[in-house]
């Protein structure tokens, strides 16, 4: 792990805990005691163990994607490198750090730099889309209760929606306009490697327009199957993933002993979702625990509220530092072993 990724995971690390001792410090009272005493431990085993089958749905997500292009990738191998994107996506800002980890990996799987660009970035249009038409449904239902529209969360909302907007109009002018967005993607770096170096760089430029030209070809692939590529599998898929994310808040609070607040928590679990894709903290830290907090304090009980924020982020953030950074080095350990090979 380089050594960047360590002062990543420090700062991400500290912020968090200090945040969440904060939450703690200005929840817990005497009524929290008699909370605790209600704890269900069965709800929260379920509730770790539906985060693990959201996972599992996401590695399918990208075995079938892979597919789709022609590709062969072991279960395994795509599980394997989802939890190593847990690891570096929690500890760079709005998780970031993940997709080059899945390109990377997927890459290792004998799939093409262009081909496994154009499936993490697909990924990315398909979370967006079932965020996007999910949460305008239900924030429209039940948008009033989380806040004025001026207020900071809807504020953060607005802006992370047309983040998503810009990201599918982007893909939509590719597709439609494959020459000019080519011309674009070279002119943008062939203008930083001017910058840079200028003559050295040249056979770099060629490798993009070749990679390029590789991940339209990948994109107009998955949009030329129809409903197979777009309304089949990965679609089905990423909205399973993310309605299973989302429950597991509602089976964390059961196991407090709260009603479980399904509407009411995926609106919160969808405005938290967003507002962490913006690139402000590492892994979301400190935004994450300030927004369940305030998001949570709104229909749940403000004495146990700190406490769900904690097992909350015990099983979205503290477990994925842990399964990815074992994940991780069983990656570095089989490549390590490919090298003497070769």
């Amino acid at each position: 792990m380089k050594r960047s990724h360590w002062k990543w995971m420090w700062v991400s690390l500290t912020f968090t805990t200090i945040v969440l001792i904060a939450v703690l410090y200005f929840t817990i009272d005497e009524r929290t005691f008699d909370y605790l005493k209600r704890i269900n431990p069965i709800f929260l085993i379920l509730a770790f163990a539906l985060h693990i089958i959201s996972l599992l749905i996401w590695s399918l997500r990208i075995q079938k994607m892979a597919d789709n292009l022609g590709y062969f990738v072991p279960f395994r191998h795509c599980f394997n490198l989802i939890l190593a994107n847990l690891f570096v996506g929690a500890i760079t800002p709005a998780q970031a750090g993940g997709e080059p980890v899945r390109i990377h990996q997927l890459y290792r799987a004998q799939v093409p730099i262009g081909d496994a660009t154009a499936i993490v970035i697909m990924e990315r249009i398909f979370d967006a889309i079932v965020l996007g038409f999910t949460g305008a449904i239900v924030i429209i239902l039940l948008g009033k209760r989380f806040g004025s529209p001026t207020s900071p969360s809807m504020i953060a909302l607005y802006i992370s929606w047309t983040g998503m907007i810009c990201l599918i109009l982007l893909f939509i002018y590719s597709i439609r306009y494959p020459i000019q967005f080519k011309k674009a993607i070279k002119k943008l770096f062939g203008w930083l490697f001017k910058k840079w170096g200028g003559k050295r760089f040249e056979p770099i430029i060629g490798r993009i327009d070749r990679e390029v030209e590789n991940f339209h070809g990948s994109l107009c692939h998955f949009v030329s199957h129809g409903k197979k590529g777009l309304i089949g599998w990965p679609l089905l898929l990423s909205g399973l993933f993310w309605g299973s994310e989302f429950f597991t808040a509602s089976l964390i609070l059961m196991g407090l002993g709260q009603p479980p607040f399904i509407v009411e928590s995926f609106v919160a679990q969808i405005i938290l979702a967003i507002i962490m894709m913006i690139p402000i903290t590492p892994g979301g830290s400190g935004i994450a625990e300030l927004g369940a907090t305030s998001l949570y304090r709104l229909f749940v009980n403000p004495s146990i509220v700190g406490i769900f924020v904690v097992l909350w982020r015990a099983i979205f953030y503290y477990f994925h530092l842990i399964v990815g950074f074992l994940a991780g080095l069983a990656i570095i350990k089989r490549e390590a072993t490919v090298v003497q090979v070769e």
